[in-house]
């Protein structure tokens, strides 16, 4: 599949980039970047060519990736679904309803295949925790932590994003912990939330199956005290989201682009999917004007 790259930052040149340029069955077509010279760069590491123009790279391909921020990225991947390419897209998709809802219906309207790369999805260990535990009947209870470094005083190259720090863990690695918790629980249909220190935020949620949980999230946690978990309580007992084998999104990154073939060969829309992408995005609104509108008099 010819395959374009949006975007020039640290995960297009540490996970994006790699895994298409290694991958058997991607041809990394070109790249395009806000800015040219960072486009020129990173298209010279990975040895194909930058394009100046995104509508000009999407013409030449029938697929692409995005490595932006989510509301750069939003009207871009509505104009490439547009132009009949499919949609690798990050999450979030868009942290504003509106753009993320225009995504989903370009990529009804043209009938091109999307794909949201939740990184602990495509992960093997933890995909196949979250498909185990769909099929299991009687949660009652989930919960994730999501307790990051990132701003905490973490040494990566993610420390410096503007969006990052502007939208806060909620929208970062929010999306992760919905992923998580929304095949198993169902959808949501009530959404609580409270703030902390720094970026940290609790929400508690209400499912469509009758099950409740609850997420604490925060990029301002010390390393020190830094983990991500996640757990299910019910009929079944206990499950606790299993530790990744390797830590590294390459491999990960490589099976979203798996799952974008198959898409786009069978016409079969993944579970994780731009309409998927939507459902997240309008829960973490949800939560952002719970935050907004503080605690009940």
């Amino acid at each position: 599949m010819r395959i374009g790259l949006l975007g020039t930052g640290p995960w297009a040149r540490l996970t994006q980039g790699p895994a298409l340029m290694e991958h058997p069955e991607a041809e990394l077509v070109g790249v395009w970047g806000r800015r040219a010279e960072a486009a020129q760069e990173l298209a010279g590491r990975l040895d194909t060519r930058a394009y100046p123009d995104a509508d000009a790279l999407f013409a030449d391909c029938e697929a692409v990736a995005f490595a932006l921020p989510p509301d750069v990225q939003a009207p871009l991947a509505a104009r490439a679904a547009a132009a009949g390419c499919h949609l690798l897209l990050d999450k979030p998709v868009a942290t504003a309803v509106p753009a993320a809802r225009a995504v989903a219906d370009a990529v009804t309207a043209s009938g091109v295949a999307s794909v949201v790369f939740f990184t602990l999805r495509f992960a093997p260990e933890t995909s196949a925790w979250v498909a185990a535990q769909s099929a299991t009947d009687g949660w009652l209870a989930g919960r994730a932590d999501w307790f990051s470094p990132v701003f905490g005083g973490a040494d990566t190259p993610y420390s410096t994003s503007q969006w990052r720090k502007e939208r806060g863990a909620l929208w970062d690695v929010g999306p992760h912990a919905l992923s998580l918790l929304l095949p198993p629980l169902g959808e949501v249909t009530g959404v609580t939330a409270a703030s902390g220190p720094g970026d940290l935020v609790h929400l508690a949620l209400r499912h469509a199956s009758g099950a409740s949980s609850a997420l604490t999230l925060t990029h301002t946690m010390p390393p020190q005290a830094s983990s991500v978990t996640a757990e299910l309580r019910g009929s079944a007992g206990i499950s606790t989201l299993p530790e990744r084998a390797d830590g590294g999104a390459v491999r990960p990154f490589m099976r979203a682009f798996d799952a974008l073939l198959a898409s786009a060969r069978t016409g079969e829309a993944h579970a994780c999917d731009a309409h998927f992408g939507l459902r997240v995005t309008e829960v973490l609104a949800r939560a952002e004007r719970a935050l907004a509108a503080g605690p009940p008099a």
